[in-house]
């Protein structure tokens, strides 16, 4: 393999019905930014069926090329023409970098790809940079130091420890990134992305599924990804019923409540409220950790809040490494106080 000959970073650029999903932009907004280095081109890869209309979007938000496949056996996410699509398109152009989301499509879709073009994929990264590989180089071995790798990095051994990975022998490197974790970039109004249309051309055979029927379910749960105020609860919380508490406290600031893995576990909460390395990565303005404790799966999911508030009666939970405000007490006394104490406020206004 001639390594040399793979350019350009490319983002798997995820559409359901015919409207790009969240993580596109996300993967383009960092995609822009490992490029630099790089001196590459950011390249959008759209695969569906009529879904040219989407290009001008994803030139908004960073691409300067947007790959498009569009087949009518690609109207339905199914797995064998998709990974067909994307890669041959690999095949075709040699791109030094994908991303995809880790989506329900992008955990099927990833992993199917990357085996057939022969390469390694690092699933649910949290960082990815340009850098050294290995990242100190070994003494007496300077020169076989490679530069311009791709450093991905993720949490590992169930979130004790934190693992960075690269793919120095073998193109693409390939990584997933799950929602919520990069940031989109301000949209650049007018922006125009050179357009290829290509096709490989789609013959189905018996790893083609048939689609008998879509079942769209309607959640009246809040995406907490998109909540500008968070009010989270643990294990501290002590029960069930004792989430009105929280509850209360997210009405009078107009927040949403989510919650701690333990709290999913133990049958409180729905896991679509879960914060965290298994659960969603969100970046509110306020977030409250009340009763939580702070583990690295936990933190992992909201450390970019804008500002962190936690309540814990443990003063050396480790939540408070990461709160920008600490209050050290019982849950059931403040959080009532802190409410009533809001509304007061909020009423005097």
């Amino acid at each position: 393999m001639n390594l040399e000959e793979y350019k350009g970073v490319f983002v798997f650029a995820q559409q359901v019905d015919n409207v790009v999903s969240g993580i596109a932009y996300e993967l383009l907004g960092k995609a822009k930014e490992l490029a630099q280095p790089l001196d590459a081109q950011v390249t959008a890869v759209l695969i569906g069926s009529g879904v040219k209309n989407l290009v001008d979007s994803l030139a908004e938000y960073g691409a300067d090329r947007v790959i498009v496949v569009d087949d009518p056996e690609l109207k339905e996410y199914r797995t064998e023409p998709y990974a067909h699509a994307l890669s041959s398109v690999i095949n075709e152009f040699k791109p030094d970098i994908v991303l995809v989301g880790a989506t329900a499509i992008g955990r099927d879709l990833g992993p199917t790809v990357s085996a057939r073009v022969a390469t390694g994929l690092t699933a649910d990264c949290t960082v990815l940079e340009i850098g050294d590989f290995p990242l100190v180089a070994i003494p007496g071995k300077e020169a076989e130091q490679k530069h311009n790798q791709l450093l991905m990095t993720r949490p590992a051994f169930g979130g004790n420890t934190i693992a960075t990975i690269a793919c120095p022998n073998t193109r693409p490197q390939m990584a997933t990134v799950r929602p919520g974790v990069m940031q989109k970039i301000d949209p650049i109004k007018g922006a125009k992305a050179e357009v290829v249309e290509y096709n490989p051309g789609f013959t189905p055979n018996n790893k083609y599924v048939t689609i008998k029927e879509v079942v769209k379910a309607v959640s009246d749960v809040a995406d907490i990804m998109d909540a500008k105020i968070l009010v989270s609860g643990g294990r501290g919380v002590g029960s069930a019923e004792n989430f009105k508490l929280l509850e209360d406290l997210a009405a009078v600031l107009g927040g949403t409540v989510s919650c701690s893995r333990a709290v999913v576990d133990s049958g409180w909460k729905n896991k679509e409220l879960q914060v965290g390395q298994t659960g969603k990565t969100v970046r509110p303005n306020v977030y409250f950790a009340i009763g939580i404790s702070g583990a690295i799966q936990h933190v992992a999911g909201m450390e970019e809040s804008g500002i962190i508030i936690a309540i814990n009666k443990d003063e050396d939970a480790p939540i408070f490494d990461v709160a920008d405000y600490g209050v050290v007490g019982d849950l059931n006394k403040i959080v009532p106080q802190l409410t009533a104490a809001l509304k007061e406020a909020i009423a005097n206004k």
